[in-house]
């Protein structure tokens, strides 16, 4: 059955389409599914959106779309904190619960997991490097936190000119007005905004 987004969200995501009428269609043969930090710690905003992404990797695996997790954790604050760990006083200490990965959508043995310590999945990591060895143009974005790592992420791909699909309804963060206020920025300037279930129709061809 297809899900559908709560009534306003999706009059809002209509909206955003035709303010910012940028079109793209995802190049599936040369995309990448990034999951970004769907971990223990964010598991209070991220529950409704985990039947969708969780349906979306699935699809994903099924149709042989790499997928790439990342993980947020800090061995040391003092040491690989930075300004992260000034900001915010406190950070996820790597071999907690709270860093853990959520087991609804634990990597399988062929995907690709990508730790970090800051919001950017590309800062100081070797996810460019896999994408160029994997031949990814397209990248779509799904995880939490919308307005922080996902958001940053989504930028950063942008300016190493990757096409990048932002999934609107994958996607979640402290409230709905943070959420409102990242998708616009990314739909103004940044990202193609799509939805899990038109992505899962594009991938097993209904669309």
């Amino acid at each position: 059955m297809k899900r559908m987004l709560p009534m306003r969200n999706e009059e809002f995501l209509r909206e955003l389409r035709q303010s910012f009428p940028h079109a793209g269609t995802l190049h599936v043969k040369q995309s990448a599914l990034l999951v970004v930090d769907m971990q223990e710690y964010f598991r209070p905003m991220a529950g409704e959106i985990l039947p969708r992404l969780a349906e979306l990797i699935a699809t994903c695996h099924l149709m042989g779309v790499p997928v790439i997790y990342t993980q947020h954790s800090h061995q040391d604050s003092s040491r690989d904190g930075g300004m992260l760990a000034q900001w915010w006083g406190q950070v996820i200490l790597a071999g907690s619960f709270d860093a853990q990965l959520m087991p609804e959508i634990a990597p399988l043995a062929e995907d690709k997991l990508v730790p970090k310590n800051r919001y950017s999945a590309f800062y100081k990591t070797d996810l460019e490097e896999h994408l160029h060895k994997l031949g990814v143009t397209d990248l779509l974005i799904g995880g939490v936190m919308t307005n922080l790592c996902c958001e940053t992420t989504a930028r950063d791909a942008f300016v190493r000119d990757y096409r990048v699909f932002f999934l609107a309804d994958g996607t979640a963060t402290a409230t709905q007005d943070f959420q409102r206020a990242s998708l616009t920025n990314l739909a103004f300037g940044f990202a193609y905004l799509v939805t899990c279930d038109q992505i899962i129709r594009l991938l097993v061809g209904d669309e």
